[in-house]
């Protein structure tokens, strides 16, 4: 089973960016007001220090022994870069824990993402969870880049995907459903990531795109 795409075009992402510009005005709320932080918190996700404050509860985002996730990415010398890049990819590692612990209402995808990425989170593991299939495997994600979207704090990151190595695996009986690599196997993702109301050391994904078969990504 694969994961479906989703189709937004660069136009939709600026609207929607223009919308987060005038909604986003910043706020005063406490980190524990953001939504999934309440469940399971803990400061020891993979990138508690890097992203964010050490009071800020962050929901634990281990996935299974027989589960990698490798990011491929070089740190942006931007703290603010590097803080959106980092939650990106804590928005992936908690979609596949939601997928892993077979829970649509997983708190962790809650708390790093809201809107249209949000949606996408909870309907991916949705159906994963209904077809009774779990994850497995190695899974890479690669050649990230950063862009500002508008006049605000809001960019967009994108990156690279090669699920060859990332299988689905039955829950009931635990077998493996190996695939062939194939040009299938190369995504493209595009996360439009804006700092969270409650907490600007949180940075939540907004919008997201994923582009199938992209021959770019398999170089």
């Amino acid at each position: 089973m694969a994961r479906s795409a989703l189709t937004m075009t660069a136009a939709t992402f600026a609207a929607t960016a223009a919308l987060l510009l005038t909604a986003c005005g910043g706020g005063d709320s406490s980190p524990d007001d953001i939504k999934g932080a309440e469940t399971g918190a803990s400061t020891s996700s993979p990138s508690a220090s890097a992203s964010g404050a050490a009071d800020v509860k962050r929901p634990d985002v281990s996935l299974p022994e027989d589960l990698k996730l490798v990011f491929d990415f070089e740190r942006p010398s931007d703290a603010e870069r590097a803080a959106a890049l980092e939650d990106a990819a804590n928005y992936i590692r908690a979609l596949d824990h939601g997928i892993a612990q077979q829970d649509p209402n997983d708190p962790a995808y809650q708390f790093y993402s809201t809107g249209g990425a949000e949606k996408y989170a909870k309907s991916q593991i949705e159906a994963w969870v209904k077809d009774g299939w779990t994850v497995t495997g190695n899974d890479r994600y690669f050649n990230a880049d950063i862009d500002p979207v508008g006049e605000g704090k809001s960019v967009l990151v994108s990156f690279c995907r090669n699920q060859a190595k990332f299988y689905s695996k039955k829950v009931e009986t635990g077998k493996v459903n190996y695939t062939d690599e194939n040009l299938d196997s190369y995504q493209k993702f595009s996360l439009l990531m804006s700092p969270s109301e409650a907490s600007a050391a949180v940075w939540q994904a907004r919008q997201i795109e994923v582009q199938g078969r992209v021959k770019e990504c398999k170089g």
